[in-house]
């Protein structure tokens, strides 16, 4: 083979990781070709949703190698929340033991939420689960962390670093990548199936779909120590002007918090501007028990900001290939709700990939995993357009329809039983249900109007009752658009629904 390429004139790779005995033992190197016979899967990118998936898929059985850019421990300032509905999820995959005291995780229990000097506490809907059954929040690289050092316990994943330049395609087949490793040296590695990981920045997804990335806002993120919150153990809330403050624990002596800035523009941190909006925007509206530790934190000046995206699954199917967490669908963080709907992807995943034996069969792999696109829809959407929609409530705005939207949000939620439980129930995960997070949410706009037409209404207030309802309708149905309204509330319709395992290639 080395032979004919260089008298071809076409540039030479090595081989990558091709150890006889199972492809990651002893060192005795095959040709090229052999990767196929000796990695199943090969996936890019080991973060939240690579190194969950490689752990999985190892434990079924699968051959597995990894590439991963970086493999030191990641810094982020989001990514550090799970809420309840994703930890009973990575209890599913085994993985719980990466999200506790190891890593000083801490439980949250529900939100408070604060508006104009009032707050009301929603609690997750956690009384028909055991005790340990909570949302985590940690620092977010500790977390990676601990799942890389897992997934290298098992003898059938191989993890590299290295930087993936571009899929190998072959009539229009996906047969692996191409990929630089640490030394600098150009590789290639094969595999049945390829699944793309590498995060909200990936350089592959355009391969693999057709995306639209947005970017509403950026987080400006501080870290405050020695703290206490108002409400022990939940994420706080603030609904700010311009636009929402959150605060959560990451360790027992760190909180976390982050300010939103609507626009792809921050003020600047190394002329001051940004610790000056800080102080005279942001600390004003902090509740006073955390103001101190928030402008001590400020003077610290470790101040980091990142910009938030949201991108709608939008996949081109492509035999050989498959794109996973946010690389493939993101939602602006504002309800932690990322890490959630990568973990209920990977553990869809791996029940349609459990049957089959043989993945060579790319085709007819591909046609049967249209079903995932489907099946994954009652989680990630509901997760999606909640994300989504609170965000624009929650943002201030100059129109009075907006502000009377964000006011009933408010109250609807402080009113208790039903009003709070249904929609923390959906923002948890927990109770995953498009329909019933439509109802929810226009539940919100009836009871705007209501509040608007007490205690007796007039032409100004009917007029403004019905510009509230158009205003809600014009938040959630273009959300709803892109999520796929057949996709989102009528599955079973979707011929994908009921693909089964090709026969040939079952256990």
């Amino acid at each position: 083979m080395i032979i004919s390429s260089t008298l071809g004139g076409k540039k030479q790779f090595k081989a990558s990781g091709v150890e006889k005995s199972n492809g990651y033992g002893n060192g005795e190197f095959l040709p090229e070709m052999g990767e196929e016979k000796s990695t199943d899967v090969v996936i890019v990118g080991a973060g939240v949703a690579g190194a969950a998936l490689a752990y999985t898929l190892a434990k079924e059985g699968r051959r597995v190698h990894v590439i991963e850019r970086d493999l030191s421990e990641p810094d982020r300032i989001v990514g550090e929340l799970l809420q309840p509905g994703g930890y009973l999820k990575l209890i599913e995959l085994g993985l719980e033991d990466c999200a506790n005291e190891s890593i000083d995780a801490q439980k949250v229990f529900g939100y408070a939420l604060y508006k104009d000097g009032k707050d009301t506490t929603l609690s997750y809907p956690l009384e028909k689960y055991s005790s340990d059954v909570a949302g985590r929040s940690f620092h977010n690289g500790r977390f990676i962390q601990r799942m890389r050092e897992k997934a290298i316990t098992l003898s059938n994943v191989k993890l590299e670093q290295g930087s993936v330049t571009t899929l190998i395609e072959e009539k229009g087949i996906v047969k692996g990548v191409i990929y630089k490793n640490k030394a600098g040296e150009e590789m290639r590695t094969y595999a049945p199936l390829t699944i793309v990981c590498d995060g909200c920045f990936s350089n592959l997804r355009k391969s693999l779909s057709a995306p639209k990335v947005e970017s509403p806002s950026c987080f400006v993120g501080l870290i405050l120590e020695n703290c206490e919150l108002p409400h022990a153990n939940h994420g706080h809330v603030i609904l700010g002007d311009p636009s929402p403050i959150l605060f959560y624990p990451i360790s027992s002596t760190e909180v976390r918090c982050l300010v939103d800035v609507p626009g792809t523009k921050v003020p600047s941190v190394a002329n001051g501007e940004m610790a000056n909006y800080l102080k005279t925007v942001v600390a004003p509206q902090v509740p006073p028990q955390l103001h101190n530790a928030f402008m001590v934190a400020v003077e610290k000046g470790n101040i980091r900001s990142m910009q938030n995206r949201s991108m709608a699954a939008n996949p081109v199917p492509t035999p050989g290939a498959l794109l996973l967490g946010d690389s493939f669908n993101m939602r602006h963080p504002l309800t932690g709700g990322g890490m959630t709907v990568a973990l209920s992807d990977i553990v869809l995943l791996r029940d349609l990939l459990s049957p089959l034996h043989d993945l060579n069969d790319a085709p007819a792999l591909c046609n049967y995993l249209e079903s995932f696109y489907t099946l994954r829809k009652p989680v990630s959407s509901t997760i999606n357009t909640l994300a989504g929609a609170l965000y624009k409530v929650f943002c201030a705005s100059p129109d009075p329809a907006r502000q009377e939207m964000r006011e009933a949000c408010f109250g609807y939620l402080s009113l208790g039983g039903i009003c709070s439980y249904g929609p923390v129930s959906l923002l948890s995960g927990l109770h995953p249900r498009p329909l019933h997070l439509f109802l929810h949410f226009f539940a919100v706009a009836i009871y705007g109007v209501g509040r608007l037409m007490f205690p007796f209404p007039s032409p100004k207030r009917i007029w403004l009752g019905a510009r509230l309802i158009l205003s809600a309708s014009g938040i959630i149905f273009p959300i709803i658009k892109d999520e796929g309204v057949r996709q989102m509330f009528f599955p079973a319709t979707v011929p994908a629904y009921y693909r089964s395992p090709p026969v040939y290639c079952r256990n």
